[in-house]
């Protein structure tokens, strides 16, 4: 799809709202926008994609921590399974993601982000959803709060195996998930520092002061907040108090009116600002599935009424929210613009990656990942890098 036009659209610019205009793909970016009146003659054209009656043209989503989608999981390992979740997420608005792993045994990581590596350098061409790096989840994690991460393979933090992993995978992880409190001399949040790779605090069981400490030492994000992790109390703020009171610390949150009381959004807002915070999904791969027993990371997962809870202790074990019902819960319950909506699902990620300048909004010169949602919300069209991922049948003459 080498040269391709969306016109009579809604579109959703960084500082603006465009009627009725157009957007010309050439190769994977964004070669063009303007008002309809202005669009060039489209007889070149390879196709055009009318979008009236549509909601909104947005840019796409960005998931920096999701499991796997489709029946699929990274941790399979397979290239079947990254290209099934890549095409999956696709659906639901995504066109980029850090593929997100699990604690598993070290030679099982090591393979995985090895093939994870590979496909990243290889396979990872438009038509479908991006993978921009991983997200390494566990295993430098506190047994205390292990939430659904296998407890057998969980291990103390260890500078020299990431500097491995980090080869193995072709520098391919951007961050890492851990407890800090565990860091001795905080020899890995060293390291990290020195590769760009952002800490993340999470499934942690560190102490208001211990978090505050770790804060002070370089950790900026904070992993799923409220869950697997140390809540506050009166007389500890636990990890909790502590990312929320400082200004550096990037959130993820779950928006899937489950890992949290909606509610709790507005303390968040308040406290961070909207720039601060990044909505995930944590899916895994019963994500677009039905209800139903389901692996992850070698436990079994029970699956009912979106809700994912291990089988052998009622654990919650990730989610099968889209981002695109994240976008729509948190435009619920904090009303939301359409801007503000953006910023929370793809402007941060970008921002927070250091991709803000092929990603993240919709404009000349940027990867040409966009999404067309219907009336209602829902996605009826996803381009990945100036290719068709997804189109909703009927939707499109």
């Amino acid at each position: 799809m080498g040269n391709l036009y969306l016109i009579n659209a809604i579109i959703v610019m960084e500082d603006r709202v465009l009627h009725e205009g157009f957007i010309h793909i050439k190769e994977e970016k964004i070669e063009s926008i303007g008002e309809m009146e202005s669009c060039p003659l489209l007889a070149t054209a390879d196709r055009v994609i009318d979008c009236i009656g549509k909601q909104y043209v947005i840019p796409g989503m960005i998931d920096i921590h999701v499991h796997g989608a489709a029946g699929f999981d990274f941790m399979d390992g397979k290239r079947e399974a990254f290209e099934g979740i890549a095409l999956a997420l696709a659906k639901e608005g995504t066109t980029s993601f850090l593929a997100t792993t699990i604690t598993n045994p070290v030679s099982y990581t090591s393979d995985t982000l090895k093939s994870l590596g590979r496909y990243r350098t290889d396979s990872n061409g438009p038509g479908s959803a991006e993978m921009i790096g991983i997200h390494l989840e566990g295993p430098f994690i506190n047994k205390q709060q292990k939430g659904a991460q296998p407890e057998s393979a969980i291990i103390l933090p260890n500078a020299n195996l990431f500097k491995e992993w980090q080869e193995l995978s072709g520098d391919a992880i951007k961050i890492i998930t851990y407890a800090p409190e565990l860091d001795n001399d905080f020899e890995l949040l060293t390291e990290l520092k020195k590769n760009n790779v952002i800490p993340s605090m999470g499934h942690t069981n560190a102490t208001y002061d211990e978090s505050i400490h770790a804060i002070t030492n370089g950790v900026t994000h904070a992993t799923h907040l409220f869950n697997g992790m140390k809540g506050m109390h009166h007389r500890d703020p636990g990890v909790v108090g502590a990312v929320l009171l400082h200004d550096d610390v990037h959130v993820e949150i779950i928006p899937d009116g489950i890992h949290f009381h909606p509610d709790l959004l507005k303390l968040i807002v308040r406290m961070k600002g909207l720039d601060k915070v990044l909505a995930i999904t944590d899916g895994m791969r019963a994500k677009g599935m039905p209800d139903g027993e389901y692996d992850l990371g070698g436990q079994q997962v029970t699956v009912r009424d979106g809700t994912c809870l291990l089988t052998s202790s009622g654990s919650l074990a990730g989610s099968i929210v889209t981002m695109n019902s994240a976008r729509m819960n948190l435009a619920n319950w904090l009303e939301l613009s359409i801007h503000e909506q953006i910023q929370i699902t793809s402007t941060n990620q970008a921002n927070r990656l250091g991709l803000s300048s092929r990603k993240g909004s919709i404009k000349i010169g940027k990867d040409a990942d966009i999404v067309v949602l219907s009336q209602d919300g829902s996605v009826e069209l996803t381009i990945c890098r100036g290719s068709v991922a997804y189109e909703r049948i009927g939707a499109f003459k």
